[in-house]
């Protein structure tokens, strides 16, 4: 290696390890500051409404309960459960959440059968139990589905787990969701063939 070579590999080694020594700095330096500000929030304005696993709780009762152990994430077998991070808000980190655009909820109910806590109450995979589950709500955005533009899709139903319940068809396989079956599993959304989503599942659960 030439000395310009060399002179060049210790410049990049330096600037690597001050970059990650300032970041350190910073964040360990500001982030405290932020704390205070995030306890004088309102309960309910600090309580983000994420689609929850099967059997959670009411928002507040849930993260009150949950030890984010991550055991639902780790026994779920379709992955779709995630951990909050910061982005959540300090209330929330650690808790299970899951992005159905991502990996919608197959109702296999296992993550509710290892919650140590009750966080997440006991539901088996069966009718009555999936019946049981309320996640949330899907809502189709009728101004961007191909199926209301005249163009036949019908997807977000085939993936639905309770299809001519929770959703029915219309006219070129016009999606129509009915609130009181709709479990909010998020599998339409997954599903959903259209950029931006056309179709997506919004928590219902109550705060309180």
């Amino acid at each position: 290696m030439s000395i310009f070579a060399e002179f060049l590999e210790k410049l990049r080694s330096t600037l690597i390890n001050r970059s990650a020594f300032l970041r350190t700095f910073l964040i360990g330096a500001v982030l405290p500051c932020f704390l205070p500000l995030l306890e004088r929030l309102p309960q309910g304005a600090r309580l983000r409404r994420f689609l929850r696993p099967p059997g959670a709780l009411a928002e507040k009762k849930f993260v009150d309960a949950c030890i984010g152990c991550g055991q639902c994430a780790n026994v779920c077998p379709n992955k779709c459960i995630s951990l909050c991070g910061l982005e959540g808000g300090i209330e929330n980190l650690a808790t299970p959440k899951i992005s159905a655009r991502a990996k919608g909820c197959i109702l296999c109910m296992a993550c509710t059968q290892v919650c140590p806590t009750g966080a997440l109450q006991k539901l088996e995979p069966t009718p009555e139990g999936i019946a049981a589950v309320k996640m949330g709500t899907a809502m189709v955005s009728e101004d961007v589905c191909y199926s209301f533009a005249g163009r036949t899709c019908g997807v977000c139903y085939r993936a639905c787990p309770l299809p001519g319940k929770a959703m029915t068809l219309g006219i070129f396989e016009q999606p129509h969701v009915h609130e009181e079956y709709c479990v909010g599993c998020g599998l339409c959304e997954q599903a959903c063939i259209h950029m931006p989503q056309a179709i997506r599942v919004f928590s219902n659960r109550s705060i309180s």
